[in-house]
């Protein structure tokens, strides 16, 4: 038998209050495209950040080529040939391609020689960069480029990938699979996670899957389902968000040909767009990041103020108000970003659960903060999305990407909004998470609220929309019944083919 690139042999880290990773042993070949899969808090991120060098290990060992590797810092890791494409990217949006790729490289030659280099390989691998473009001008796809292609070029052995896909279109993945079974052929290895399912099943050869920290199964995921994977990962069988149908309300949101400029230099202006919705209605809103999501979300929110008429909440104008005036009224929304805007990464759950449940939930009074009826409010959310944390009085940053979404998604359904507006739901969180939050929102407008749902994700928005309409270049395509709709409408729709919002269709 071949001596694997990288054996871990159990390893074990603790925080308090949590066993992040719990006696883990597994192995990764030589030219091998190996899966993590678990759910949200399972152990995957502090896993790879101990490979990485960010995290060390209370114990167990680490084995590169049959000889010890702890690497005390990720610089050590990258010398010794492991790469890291993280989640969130990490660039500077004023600077160009070649000063980002720069300052992510231990000793980076002249800029001119980067340059061509960054040229060379990135049309070595069939992700093509201009070195000289502005960071801020590229799209999701191109800025994933960027990261890809800066960790090529320390020509890594291993190269790990935390969830890749989440930001890129259909043809984007495509792109990206060719590149990643161009480098296994060259006898680079790959370490991925994703909690997209079929992915794993088209790129990888082998899974590990951890729960609670340990690991469960071992599997080749081209043998498994979708659904068999997702059924490991959480012990138990998937429950499949469920809705019976029912009669529209009167309609609860309107916006009438709002223009607004984009409020940075990077950002996407919103041009005549036009939208109603429904009691009982979940409207889908799809778009390739970058066309004007996060503008049409600050809009709805009352983060970026229009003019008194442009949105109107049953039938009232609140253009000119602000979000908690909004919030007061019933119109609530969360937004993409989870730390640093859905939630104060430095704040407890409890803190961040007063931030937008003062008023609805009654937890402050003549000035003052009602203390056990806020952390009741956190505990209850908590519980009822299943956030795994030792308790609300955690900080934000300390949960996992995917388990902080589940906090901010329950923290605006549990206050009962009439509309509810959500950017990427569930981005970044597993299958069974994702089927809860989806539920949520259904149950929500079951209960006769409107929901307007923002994502990426086609799957997701024609699992559980009524309604349709594309976003592209920060205009909203008339919207459609999500029944009878084919990807290939959808797609033209998304390219900007179907014109421009109409309120009436």
């Amino acid at each position: 038998m071949t001596e694997p690139l990288l054996a871990i042999e159990g390893l074990t880290k603790a925080y308090p209050g949590v066993i992040a990773n719990s006696d883990v042993t597994f192995e990764i070949g030589k030219g091998e495209v190996h899966a993590l899969l678990g759910e949200n808090g399972a152990g995957k991120s502090t896993l790879v950040k101990a490979i990485y060098g960010l995290v060390r290990p209370d114990s167990g060992r680490m084995l590169w080529r049959g000889q010890p590797y702890a690497p005390a810092a990720p610089s050590q890791a990258r010398a010794t040939g492991v790469a890291m494409v993280f989640q969130h990217f990490s660039l500077f949006e004023a600077l160009d391609v070649a000063e980002n790729v720069a300052l992510g490289m231990d000793n980076p030659p002249p800029i001119r020689t980067l340059a061509a280099r960054i040229r060379e390989v990135s049309n070595a691998y069939g992700l093509p960069l201009d070195p000289g473009r502005l960071v801020g001008d590229l799209s999701a796809g191109e800025r994933q480029r960027v990261e890809i292609i800066r960790c090529l070029l320390q020509d890594p052995h291993l190269l790990i990938m935390d969830e890749p896909t989440s930001v890129l279109t259909p043809q984007e993945v495509e792109i990206l699979f060719r590149t990643l079974r161009q480098l296994r052929a060259e006898g680079r290895s790959i370490l991925y996670i994703s909690h997209k399912l079929e992915e794993i099943r088209a790129l990888c050869e082998n899974a590990t899957v951890l729960r609670l920290g340990k690991v469960v199964a071992r599997c080749d995921p081209r043998a498994q389902s979708a659904r068999a994977l997702a059924e490991m990962m959480v012990g138990t069988a998937l429950h499949q968000p469920e809705r019976a149908p029912q009669a529209r309300g009167p309609v609860l949101l309107e916006v009438k040909a709002l223009d607004m400029p984009a409020p940075s230099a990077f950002g996407t202006s919103l041009k005549g767009v036009s939208l109603s919705v429904q009691a009982g209605e979940i409207l889908g809103i799809g778009g390739v990041a970058g066309n004007g999501q996060d503008e049409l979300l600050g809009a709805l929110s009352g983060e970026l103020r229009s003019t008194s008429g442009a949105v109107s909440f049953k039938g009232d104008p609140v253009g000119h108000t602000g979000p908690n005036t909004r919030r007061a009224l019933g119109l609530l929304c969360a937004p993409e970003e989870r730390l640093g805007h859905a939630a104060a990464p430095d704040m407890s759950l409890t803190e961040n659960a007063l931030l937008t449940g003062a008023w609805r939930e009654k937890l402050v009074k003549n000035g003052f903060i009602n203390a056990a009826r806020t952390r009741a409010f956190a505990e209850s959310i908590i519980k009822r999305f299943d956030v795994r944390t030792p308790g609300p009085h955690v900080v934000a940053r300390a949960l996992s990407g995917g388990n902080l979404q589940k906090f901010v998604i329950g923290r605006e359904i549990m206050q009962r909004p009439e509309v509810l507006v959500v950017n990427q739901p569930t981005w970044g969180v597993d299958a069974s998470a994702a089927a809860a939050i989806r539920q949520a929102l259904m149950d929500l407008a079951q209960n006769g609220a409107a929901v307007v749902v923002i994502s990426q994700d086609l799957d997701e928005i024609l699992e559980i929309a009524d309604t349709f309409a594309a976003l592209n270049g920060g205009r909203l395509s008339a919207k459609r019944p999500v029944q009878g709709l084919t990807m290939e409408a959808i797609g033209l729709m998304l390219g900007g083919a179907e014109g421009a919002s109409d309120a009436a269709a």
